[in-house]
């Protein structure tokens, strides 16, 4: 067993002990069922406030409401701005509830292990605070682990795919979710959710972050409130209270406090850290006020796992992008359609499982049936992206048989003055992607570029500032439809030599310079 150095801070387990009558009354106060948290926080319950130090919490209105959730539903979602005092009181309820509730397990989960000490550390100071009367016996104490002579203990560690593992957990406390890497917290969420479904207890909070990540989505859940019959529930579909709080439920904050705040964070910071919008915390191609608008449409219909957003019409311009794959179920292969002339995505297809002839396939018959629907063999473009895996799609179009589909392929030019040999499709390079990048970040903000589907929409939401100086999916994310989006502005860039129709939509206007923007050195 592991003690604390100062045994005055610590209460030893299992002492015999005589008590007043004032003092068992304010035991069974704090053992109350119902109102005992409350109880027990009011009068027992020290923070360190960072400026004026010890203080006995007294909590504000929303803090009260916040603690009702906490203790009165099984399952609690809560999204509250920054410096609320969500993280401190959640350690006032832990603390009580691993005191007077017997024999259960608290994990503590936070998105690095510093926030994780961080969080045993108030419960801890929170703990020796107490009165001996009040509180329980320890048998263990350390940096991470309290574990109370009430059969219950409190652990806390950083979120990770093995976070829980292997315990039996009463009550799971997550803060921070939404900063949670999102692979890491899908890994995590199917380790714990087993012990949730068997009658655990959970409690999350956090500020927003991405819309995409598993907060956004269990928040989401959270405030679906309806049944099937239109009927207003207590609770979302997934079983979650929801609550949330803003930077004016404070009331120590007013308009003063709000000008000067957003003056200093800027308006976009000030809008996801204190008014709680999904705006993504992170360097993303396309601005996150921009990206927190798109919301995409469904299919008008679906052909196999091809996605059709709008009908090919006579006396436009089509381009059909494949960014191939091995199709062993890696990553994916994807298709990107769009209106050459308006830069509208009319479809997109996407698979792992697709074997590079299948893919070469696949191309033609949506060439095919855009040809058909415009009555035109030369409406429609297609092309490669011919790096590493394209040699093999380029392969199999030449065994398909170029003239077997009705459409235009379209290529690269070759630079004059070069000696590299021309190859069919579009290379890319760090330039020519970055090119791109920037091309497609100006007309999605323009809002020259209509982006229907919600899968390369969550893609952009994860396809951010990488160490090369470019742009890329986040760990553990694709960006798949995004590269063939990259291709298909290369081509309709290209077609504007072929069709000056296309120019009013394409050209590059007020074009703004991307950041981080390579470097080019010309000897």
């Amino acid at each position: 067993m592991a003690y604390c150095n100062d045994s005055t801070l610590i209460k030893k387990p299992h002492l015999k002990e005589n008590f007043s009558d004032s003092q068992i009354l304010d035991i069974a106060k704090c053992m109350d069922p119902i109102s005992g948290p409350g109880y027990f926080m009011k009068n027992y319950f020290y923070i360190q406030h960072p400026v004026q130090g010890k203080l006995l919490y007294n909590p504000y209105n929303y803090q009260i409401e916040l603690m009702y959730n906490y203790h009165n539903y099984r399952r609690s979602i809560s999204l509250l701005g920054r410096q609320l005092g969500k993280t401190t009181t959640a350690c006032g309820y832990l603390l009580w509830y691993a005191m007077f509730v017997k024999n259960q397990t608290i994990l503590v989960v936070a998105n690095k292990f510093a926030a994780a000490l961080e969080i045993a550390q108030r419960i801890r100071f929170a703990y020796e605070e107490c009165p001996d009367y009040i509180r329980c016996g320890v048998t263990s104490y350390n940096k991470s682990t309290i574990e109370f002579d009430s059969g219950s203990r409190i652990v806390c560690q950083a979120t990770s795919e093995t976070s829980g593992r292997g315990m039996s957990i009463s009550l799971l406390y997550c803060d921070e979710l939404a900063y949670v890497p999102p692979n890491i917290a899908k890994g995590f969420w199917a380790s714990i959710s087993p012990t949730l479904s068997t009658g655990g207890r959970a409690i999350i909070t956090s500020t927003p972050n991405s819309d995409e990540d598993l907060f956004a989505l269990l928040w989401k859940g959270a405030n679906k409130t309806e049944d099937e019959f239109g009927n207003e529930t207590e609770l979302g579909i997934n079983g979650y209270k929801a609550y949330s709080a803003f930077w004016y439920d404070h009331p120590d904050r007013d308009v003063v406090w709000e000008r000067r705040e957003r003056g200093e964070l800027g308006d976009e910071k000030f809008r996801r850290e204190h008014l709680c919008e999904f705006i993504i915390n992170e360097e993303t191609l396309i601005a996150p006020t921009t990206l927190i608008d798109m919301e995409g449409i469904n299919p008008i219909r679906k052909v196999g796992e091809v996605r059709w957003y709008k009908e090919p019409i006579p006396g436009n311009y089509y381009t059909v992008s494949l960014d191939p794959s091995l199709g062993t179920g890696g990553d994916p292969s994807a298709i990107q359609i769009f209106e050459a002339n308006t830069s509208i995505q009319i479809g997109e297809w996407k698979h792992n499982r697709t074997p590079c002839q299948d893919q070469i396939k696949l191309l033609a018959k949506i060439v095919e049936y855009i040809a058909e629907k415009t009555y035109s063999d030369t409406s429609c473009y297609y092309s490669i992206e011919n790096n590493t895996l394209g040699e093999a799609a380029l392969i199999s179009l030449e065994n398909y048989g170029e003239h077997n589909i009705p459409g235009v392929m379209l290529s690269q030019p070759t630079m004059s003055g070069t000696t590299r040999r021309f190859r069919k499709g579009f290379n890319t390079t760090h330039k020519s992607k970055i090119a791109a990048c920037s091309k497609l970040k100006n007309l999605v903000e323009s809002k020259r570029m209509t982006i229907n589907s919600k899968s390369l929409i969550s893609e952009l939401k994860n396809f951010v500032s990488s160490t090369s100086k470019s742009y890329a999916a986040k760990p553990g994310e694709t960006d798949d439809l995004v590269m063939s989006t990259l291709l298909a502005i290369r081509m309709m860039t290209l077609l504007q030599d072929y069709h000056t129709e296309l120019n009013n939509n394409m050209s590059d206007y007020q074009e703004e310079t991307l950041a981080p923007m390579p470097f080019v050195a010309i000897f």
